[in-house]
């Protein structure tokens, strides 16, 4: 028994191992989240080095990375590179913000609310299967070929996967949270603003940081609505003589401009919920 003890006692002495980083679940940190990031992003700009550099791919097809700097660079001085940067940025955001400030309440509504959802989520449901691309010919029509119609092809990508997107959110807040709210006797407008909207706030959040990368894809399909200017436009035009150093160099701009968008969006979420990050 005593020897049982003793050797029960030893156990308890021993140091206990911290987890590894491959464990399931466990945090990593800083320093070791972002050697891996870089090591995600350098590793495919290496291997189109050395694919380039190998002779095997004709420049035409895939031009090397000095050539696509360069063209940038060209494109920067020559060619109107901020002009068109920042006319993506506009139909990029204001599509985006028009989003955001209809599905936001729309998706509350439907999550709360077992009539509306049942009203407005098939219907949602249906239009969000039919590609933005097809609504290219109606928007022309409605609405001309100005920045309207652009934006509302941005507005189209992104709304109705926003809105049901918001509704999953709130549909997950706690049912615990929603009784005790009940039995303390507060109203409708309390219950949405003070319970679900605040429960769903770091879900909703990334969100919207999820659909910003949506409405980034979809510019350059804003951007065939008779435009002559934007990023997407200057990918476009590039593709008809074959100039696919302007290509790579456009895709990799807004690749780019979305990466900080989102670590942006990152960066907001963890300063609005740290305690969502403690262990990470």
């Amino acid at each position: 028994m005593t020897s049982l003890l003793e050797s029960d006692l030893s156990d308890t002495k021993r140091p206990i191992s911290s987890p590894s980083i491959w464990t399931i679940g466990a945090g990593i940190t800083r320093g070791q989240y972002w050697a891996f990031a870089a090591a995600g992003l350098l590793s495919p700009f290496l291997a189109w080095v050395a694919l380039s550099a190998s002779g095997w791919v004709d420049p035409v097809f895939l031009p090397g990375p000095l050539q696509v700097f360069q063209r940038l660079y060209s494109w920067l001085l020559d060619d109107g590179l901020l002009n068109d940067t920042a006319i993506s940025m506009y139909r990029v955001g204001v599509g985006f913000a028009l989003s955001a400030v209809f599905a936001l309440p729309l998706g509350l509504l439907i999550g709360a609310f077992r009539p509306v959802e049942a009203l407005l989520e098939p219907l949602t449901d249906f239009v969000r299967y039919m590609p933005a691309v097809a609504f290219i010919p109606l928007v022309m029509l409605w609405l001309g070929i100005g920045e309207g119609a652009k934006i509302s092809i941005i507005f189209i990508g992104t709304f109705f996967q926003m809105v049901l997107m918001v509704a999953e959110n709130v549909r997950l807040v706690p049912r615990a949270q929603i009784e005790t709210a009940l039995t303390m006797g507060a109203s409708r407008y309390e219950m949405i603003r003070l319970v679900l909207l605040q429960s769903a706030k770091p879900a909703i959040l990334d969100t919207l940081r999820i659909t910003m990368g949506w409405a980034w894809t979809y510019l350059v399909v804003a951007e065939l609505v008779a435009s002559n200017s934007g990023l997407g436009y200057s990918i476009l035009k590039a593709q008809r003589f074959l100039k696919t150093d302007t290509i790579f160099g456009g895709i990799i701009l807004i690749g780019l401009i979305g990466l900080l968008m989102d670590q942006a969006f990152r960066w907001l979420h963890r300063r609005s919920f740290p305690w969502l990050h403690g262990q990470r």
